[in-house]
């Protein structure tokens, strides 16, 4: 009986996701974002915003950590102010309101869903 080398690369191990055609979806004035990737058990997730000029996210509360990854402009809040190229993780119970003078484009990592403070609403992205 042959048995598979479970070392070795096999098909369908890898699911590339088409980035340039999915479209955005807007979730507040000037925030728009595309989920490349949800686990539906933990609620972890991949989430690519791009934030206008001059705009701001809702207050919320980190309830696993986030890892951000700004790729264009610059994004800050009350902590930090993270400029393109560079990265920040932010603790979970961590509550901050992410905004942006010039706009920006970033990459974020979530462990858990997040919370937002004013309505006590989770957020699946």
């Amino acid at each position: 009986m042959d048995t598979p080398d479970r070392n070795a690369p096999r098909p369908g191990q890898t699911n590339v996701v088409d980035v340039v055609n999915m479209p955005w979806k807007e979730i507040a004035p000037g925030v728009r974002l595309k989920v490349l990737w949800r686990d539906e058990v933990s609620g972890a997730s991949t989430v690519l915003f791009s934030f206008a000029p001059g705009t701001q996210a809702p207050r919320h509360e980190h309830m696993g950590i986030e890892q951000t990854f700004v790729l264009e402009g610059c994004f800050e809040d009350h902590d930090s102010v993270i400029t393109a190229g560079n990265f920040a993780v932010r603790a979970a119970g961590s509550v901050h309101q992410g905004f942006t003078r010039e706009g920006s484009l970033h990459l974020a990592f979530f462990s858990r869903p997040n919370r937002l403070v004013d309505t006590d609403e989770q957020i699946q992205f």
